[in-house]
């Protein structure tokens, strides 16, 4: 790292995180660009998460890890904490059960320019056998632009593939309330999106996404009814509107996930 600050501070929330952590983590130590810091944010794991992170970050000064006190019982709480305590003014978020594409972070700090407040995403893929993920030279990319009327309609944006402003995230931080567990990153999205007018959205698989059993985001029907709940309680949105945005996501969703296999 140069001057002693990072170009960009890779955020991972991790909870009983220890059959997938170091793959991730090997994703981030493979990027083609190094100047990055790793921030590992346990929250109270009771297998051996913590661990297997220290022992990486022995290693390779690049990563810390940050083990909470207390358990916040979702990625919220452990985001926030993680973007607090970046050393950087850029922050990328990861999953600790995902896999980035090796020119991830040069790709977006790239897209990025010198830009001073910069909201940009990537297209992803589902994956579940690791083995089988090839990972091909990028070429042109086309992007287009989400607004906050195309999050509103449906998700768009990977969490795991969002490279953005620090001073963003202070100032629209992830709802830590337990009501809002699942679905605190499209609610943090719609807010900054409140904010700057567009995220940049790379139309590239920068992101494979881990379909496992037990995901927090698995279930269909809760994931509609705190969707409802995010429109419902949005500043300015009427009971009508919450309920066409609610359904539009819901089709989105599915036909995103099943019959894409990716967003």
């Amino acid at each position: 790292m140069t001057g002693g600050q990072p170009k960009v501070s890779v955020v991972m929330p991790a909870y009983n995180a220890s059959n997938y952590i170091e793959a991730t983590i090997s994703s981030v130590l493979k990027q083609s660009i190094s100047d990055w810091e790793l921030i590992v944010v346990d929250d109270c794991s009771t297998d051996d998460t913590r661990d297997k992170v220290s022992a990486l970050a022995e290693n390779d000064p690049r990563i810390r890890l940050i083990a909470l006190d207390k358990n916040f019982g979702g990625p919220a709480g452990p985001r926030n904490a993680g973007v607090r305590a970046a050393r950087s003014d850029s922050v990328a978020f990861l999953d600790s059960d995902d896999i980035w594409h090796p020119e991830k972070l040069q790709i977006q700090l790239t897209a990025a320019g010198n830009e001073t407040l910069v909201f940009i995403c990537s297209s992803m893929v589902d994956f579940s056998d690791e083995a089988k993920l090839q990972f091909n030279p990028i070429g042109n990319i086309v992007s287009e632009k989400v607004s906050f009327w195309r999050q509103s309609v449906r998700a768009q944006i990977p969490t795991s593939s969002v490279f953005i402003s620090k001073a963003l995230l202070l100032e629209a931080p992830f709802n830590e309330s337990a009501a809002y567990k699942a679905v605190e990153d499209y609610h943090c999205w719609l807010r900054i999106l409140q904010s700057v007018d567009y995220c940049l959205k790379l139309k590239t698989p920068l992101l494979y996404y881990r379909k496992s059993e037990g995901q927090i985001s698995g279930s269909k029907v809760m994931m509609m009814k705190k969707v409802l709940m995010v429109h419902r309680e949005f500043p300015g949105r009427s009971f009508l509107t919450a309920y066409v945005f609610t359904l539009s996501h819901v089709l989105g969703g599915l036909y995103s996930r099943f019959l894409k296999k990716g967003m």
